[in-house]
C-alpha cells in the first residue's frame, strides 16, 4: 500500500517553480547552498526555506562540512510518486489495449459481408 502522505509532501514540494528548478540543478551533479541561490532574487533565508522542504519529502539531501552546507538529490526520491503514477497508468493501458482490440474488430468486415462481396463481383 502507498503512503499517500509521502506523495502528498511531493507533490507539494513540487508545485513551487522555485524548489523544480532547484532539482534541475541538483541533477547535474550536488551545489553548495550559495551555489542553488545565485539564480534567484531572494534571500538565503528564503533559498535555505525551500531546501528544507525538500529535504524534508525526501528529494534531496544535505550534508554540512564546516561552514559549508551541499545539497545533492535523492536517487529514490522521486519512487513512490513514480509507483503512484505507473499503478495508475498499467490499468488504463490496459483499457486502450482493449480498445484498441475492439475497433481492430469492427474494421474488418464480417465473413458474411466478405462472401457477399465475392458473390456481386462473379
Amino acid at each position: 500500500m502507498l503512503n499517500y502522505s509521502e506523495i502528498d509532501s511531493i507533490l507539494r514540494a513540487l508545485v513551487e517553480p522555485t524548489r523544480r528548478q532547484i532539482l534541475e540543478r541538483l541533477s547535474r551533479g550536488p551545489a553548495t547552498v550559495s551555489q542553488l541561490a545565485e539564480p534567484f532574487g531572494m534571500t538565503f533565508a528564503a533559498v535555505l526555506q525551500h531546501l528544507q522542504v525538500l529535504e524534508a519529502c525526501g528529494l534531496i539531501r544535505s550534508e554540512k562540512i564546516g561552514r559549508v552546507r551541499t545539497c545533492r538529490i535523492e536517487p529514490g526520491g522521486l519512487a513512490p510518486l513514480a509507483d503512484w503514477i505507473a499503478e495508475r497508468r498499467i490499468p488504463a493501458e490496459r483499457h486502450l489495449d482493449r480498445l484498441g482490440e475492439i475497433l481492430a474488430e469492427t474494421d474488418q468486415p464480417s465473413p458474411k459481408v466478405q462472401d457477399q462481396e465475392k458473390d456481386e463481383q462473379t
